[in-house]
């Protein structure tokens, strides 16, 4: 079964290899989908959504919120950004035994995102 939450946070960016209006500095109000695959507890959920979201506020949206992307990413594409965040959240069973991270989903605009699964 699969559990998704969702985020936002605000940022600044400008992309360093790109020829175009978004190599000038600009922000965004991200949107982030966190899925994560797991049975059924004793509870009958496959992670607390409380659990989740503090997850992945401590180690994504506490970090990125209010910043300059370019601070962490030498060129802060969607692409660059959403691998970031799964590495930061691959090891979500630390939280849950037997709950894994499925997919990330990131949009940058209502109707750009990307989306990644570890591959």
């Amino acid at each position: 079964m699969f559990v998704t939450k969702e985020f936002t946070f605000d940022a600044a960016h400008y992309l360093t290899k790109y020829n175009g209006k978004c190599e000038k500095l600009h922000g965004h109000t991200y949107k982030l989908h966190v899925t994560v695959a797991g049975e059924l507890d004793n509870e009958d959920m496959v992670i607390d959504f409380v659990h989740l979201k503090e997850f992945v506020k401590t180690r994504v949206t506490s970090k990125l919120d209010h910043s300059s992307l370019n601070d962490f990413f030498e060129n802060p594409s969607a692409e660059l950004m959403v691998i970031w965040i799964w590495d930061q959240l691959k090891d979500v069973d630390s939280i849950k035994n037997g709950v894994r991270l499925h997919e990330v989903k990131l949009w940058e605009t209502a109707t750009s995102f990307v989306t990644y699964n570890g591959e």
